[in-house]
């Protein structure tokens, strides 16, 4: 496996582009713009799933019996993953909100 510190700035970086997307997504919905929303949120899932095959390969490193050394670079980065997962459902529900506004209105 790559140099772990190179691993988990990938991670990041897709966690990242990930969080953008969800937050153009979310600005993009309250302006009754879904379509488009809805394209930022595919491109912010396809970013974090990058960063999740990344990741997957750091668990399968360990599995394999390479020990992967836990250092605060690792945990920001799962930290980072673990964010953009949760903050995916918070903005999916958040547009969903939304629409049912513009509806009534």
């Amino acid at each position: 496996m790559e140099n772990i510190e190179l691993t988990c700035f990938k991670i990041i970086s897709a966690a990242g582009e990930a969080k953008s997307y969800l937050m153009q997504a979310l600005r993009e919905a309250r302006k009754g713009e879904y379509e488009t929303g809805e394209e930022l949120i595919k491109k912010a899932k396809e970013e974090l799933l990058k960063a999740h095959d990344i990741h997957m390969e750091v668990i399968q490193q360990e599995a394999e019996g390479n020990k992967v050394e836990i250092n605060l670079l690792l945990m920001h980065s799962e930290d980072q993953l673990m964010s953009v997962e949760t903050l995916m459902v918070v903005v999916e529900e958040l547009i969903n909100v939304y629409k049912n506004i513009h509806i009534k209105a």
